[in-house]
């Protein structure tokens, strides 16, 4: 009795590290090759990759005749998407000048409003500055009288 605690651990670990062996590979699971770095140039076009539907759907040219991808070598033509130039070989490249003025019309911010302009008479037609010399008129904004010259003063009657 004794030694039955010591013996059933000891079953046991045997039991356990006979089981973990990893001198035998399994038929279930492949082998692990070493990783090899990916080819994009041979790599078949996805159906299901939003970026291939988008730029399959893109003109090569824009309305100005710009193309979408240009070769870094500056050979004539491009194309839609990222391919192998026809003259020389090489990648086509990306030209950012097939965006330019796609979108004129686009505000910062959909909430953005116009700031509005301060009349410079209120409702009452009382001018928010005035000539201190006395002078007919007014400014929305302080500044100089356009008959006399002078500084124009607040009007605080404009806010009353």
């Amino acid at each position: 009795m004794k030694y039955l605690k010591i013996l059933s651990l000891l079953i046991f670990s045997a039991v356990i590290f006979i089981s973990c062996n990893d001198a035998k590979t399994s038929t279930n699971t492949p082998k692990k090759e070493d990783p090899q770095p990916i080819d994009f140039s041979k790599t078949p076009n996805s159906t299901n990759s939003q970026t291939s539907n988008q730029t399959a759907t893109e003109p090569a040219q824009n309305a100005q005749g710009v193309y979408h991808y240009t070769c870094s070598q500056g050979c004539a033509g491009g194309a839609a998407s990222a391919v192998n130039c026809a003259t020389c070989g090489n990648l086509l490249v990306h030209n950012q000048g097939y965006h330019a003025n796609t979108n004129t019309n686009q505000n910062d911010s959909p909430f953005m409003t116009p700031p509005t302009t301060e009349t410079g008479q209120n409702a009452a037609g009382v001018w928010h500055y005035t000539c201190g010399q006395g002078c007919a008129g007014g400014s929305g904004s302080a500044g100089n009288c356009s008959n006399c010259g002078s500084t124009l003063a607040h009007n605080q009657a404009y806010h009353q």
